[in-house]
């Protein structure tokens, strides 16, 4: 660990283009340029912000929904494919390790899928979401302990998660395990309320604390044309207001610059790695603060496959010689 790097971090409050992936990684590419001129070296956006979050779902039965999630499937990202082509030569011209939220497809299902990319243009981890909340159930398949990882980048170790996956303590002390300097949270953003943004708040500040890491945290954005996009009843266009909280955060808990709560905008913060070592020497959870032989995580982070592949046969002059093959000639019998 670096005891006196200092890194400059973003987190985006940002409305995606409904129904365009084109759209939306225009605006991301745009941002990431503007982050560039403000001296950014990690940059963070919101849970699938590209094509957009899966709003429809929230406010719809999924009886009527099947025309709004088939579109999401038309303009979800594949990857690789052309979205992270784009995004993986931004990452390298501007040197930034970017942190981008995608609806992944992959063949007949879509996935919460979490992107970071270093700043060598590199994609350097893929996750998918572990268990969709709610309403997301109908439309995101379940993602596995393979992209409950760390990744050592250019700006540090990074962890991330997203939504109510902080609400899974585990997840988050196996990413703490891991030694994890700065943590990048995901939301959507524009949805339930008030009382949605501070809870996040309480969250992220906690995990900070917990983690002894930095914390990036990105909401989403609706505007009120928007939300008439998504939805005709005024009553639930409401439902789809607030909850946003675009932060960073110290290990201390602290937010490091004002957050983001409406509109789009950018909370920008240098993040002090000496700050990590003075908030571990008072309460390290993985470390001194631990008690291993009372209290053990265990992670699968295999990742899951439909069909296991057969086994590499041994070559030839490792093989077991072969036995001769049984007859229906009755065994002699010893002769008396």
């Amino acid at each position: 660990m670096n005891h006196v790097k200092t890194v400059r971090a973003a987190a985006v409050q940002i409305s995606p283009v409904l129904f365009s992936r084109e759209g939306t990684t225009e605006k991301v590419l745009d941002a990431i340029a503007s982050a560039a001129q403000e001296g950014v070296q990690l940059i963070v956006f919101p849970e699938t912000l590209v094509p957009y979050y899966p709003y429809f779902s929230f406010v719809q039965p999924p009886v009527v929904m099947g025309k709004a999630h088939m579109q999401l499937y038309e303009e979800a990202v594949t990857v690789p494919g052309a979205v992270v082509d784009a995004i993986s030569r931004a990452a390298r011209s501007y040197e930034m390790v970017v942190v981008l939220g995608v609806n992944e497809r992959e063949v007949g299902s879509l996935y919460n899928t979490q992107l970071i990319f270093d700043a060598d243009g590199t994609l350097g981890l893929k996750r998918r979401k572990i268990t969709p909340t709610y309403h997301e159930r109908m439309v995101w398949g379940q993602g596995d302990g393979d992209g409950l990882a760390v990744l050592e980048t250019a700006v540090g170790r990074l962890g991330a998660l997203a939504c109510w996956e902080h609400y899974n303590p585990l997840a988050r002390y196996a990413l703490m395990a891991q030694q994890e300097e700065i943590h990048c949270g995901q939301f959507p953003g524009s949805m339930v309320g008030q009382i949605f943004a501070d809870q996040m708040e309480v969250t992220m500040r906690h995990h900070a604390l917990e983690s002894g890491c930095f914390v990036v945290n990105a909401t989403g954005w609706l505007t009120p044309e928007q939300k008439q996009q998504i939805t005709p009843d005024e009553k639930l266009q409401k439902v789809l207001s607030g909850g946003c909280y675009t932060a960073i955060i110290s290990p201390e808990g602290v937010p490091l610059c004002n957050p983001v709560t409406e509109g789009e905008g950018m909370a920008i913060a240098d993040l002090d790695f000496s700050l990590i070592t003075k908030r571990k020497r008072m309460m390290d959870s993985v470390g001194h603060y631990s008690r291993p032989d009372l209290l053990q995580l265990q992670v699968n982070q295999k990742a899951w496959a439909v069909m296991q592949p057969p086994p590499t046969p041994l070559p030839e002059q490792d093989k077991e010689p072969s036995l001769p093959l049984l007859s229906d000639e009755p065994i002699p019998r010893p002769i008396d």
